[in-house]
């Protein structure tokens, strides 16, 4: 419950079972302890770093789009009318007011023959879920966060 890493005991505790330090199981019945330290502790394993891909919209979209739009000749209300957006969607975008979602990135593509969406990998240092701190959230430190 507390979240200390010690040895364990099984515990009744308001009808549930569960794995509690000593000074823990004192809140109920104690029914077996276990003899095999924490998971925490014994399980530790190397950090491997993690590559995520995510697709974002290039920061420059907005004079991007106003550009290629003037070079073929379209006003804003032919433009909204062309890709079944209304006019004020494509001012927001072309002031850089509104950042299209990927969806209306790619019609934006489509339509005007640019490229708008590029493909970003971000490295994270990932530990595994068995002893990542945070990863498990126990009753002490759901009461450590009500207190803040």
């Amino acid at each position: 419950m507390c979240g200390k890493e010690a040895t364990l005991v099984r515990a009744k505790i308001e009808m549930a079972e569960m794995d509690v330090c000593e000074k823990c199981a004192k809140h109920g019945v104690v029914l077996r302890r276990l003899d095999v330290p924490s998971a925490k502790k014994k399980e530790r394993r190397e950090i491997k770093p993690q590559k995520e891909i995510i697709e974002e919209v290039v920061e420059d979209y907005a004079q991007i789009v106003r550009k290629s739009r003037e070079d073929k000749g379209m006003s804003q209300e032919d433009f909204a009318k062309k890709l079944n957006e209304k006019e004020s969607v494509i001012h927001k975008i072309e002031t850089g007011g509104l950042i299209p979602s990927l969806k209306l990135a790619r019609k934006l593509e489509r339509l005007l023959h640019i490229r708008l969406i590029e493909i970003v990998e971000e490295h994270h240092n990932a530990a595994p879920s068995s002893s990542k701190k945070g990863s498990e959230l126990t009753l002490g430190d759901l009461i450590k966060i009500k207190k803040k």
